[in-house]
């Protein structure tokens, strides 16, 4: 009974965490900060107890890895062109 009461009490507080840190990063896509860190973030603790947070995560990354590629190339680019 005692197990039972504290695993509910952990899931509701990871819950809880996780969609307070996704309200958190999407304030920050409107305002400055670290929206990237927290998204995930929330994103991830949701996965341990939904699976449409999972599938939500593994798009976030997919983006996140497609963006840092693109702003990799940038930069590579923008030091050849600095470099003339």
């Amino acid at each position: 009974m005692q197990n039972n009461i504290a695993e509910k009490i952990m899931r509701t507080a990871r819950t809880m965490l996780g969609f307070l840190c996704l309200l958190i990063g999407m304030i920050f896509i409107l305002l400055p900060g670290p929206a990237v860190l927290f998204i995930p973030l929330g994103l991830a603790l949701l996965s341990l107890e939904y699976d449409w947070a999972k599938v939500w995560l593994k798009r976030s990354q997919r983006y996140f890895r497609q963006a840092a590629v693109k702003a990799d190339q940038g930069i590579h680019w923008l030091g050849r062109k600095l470099r003339r």
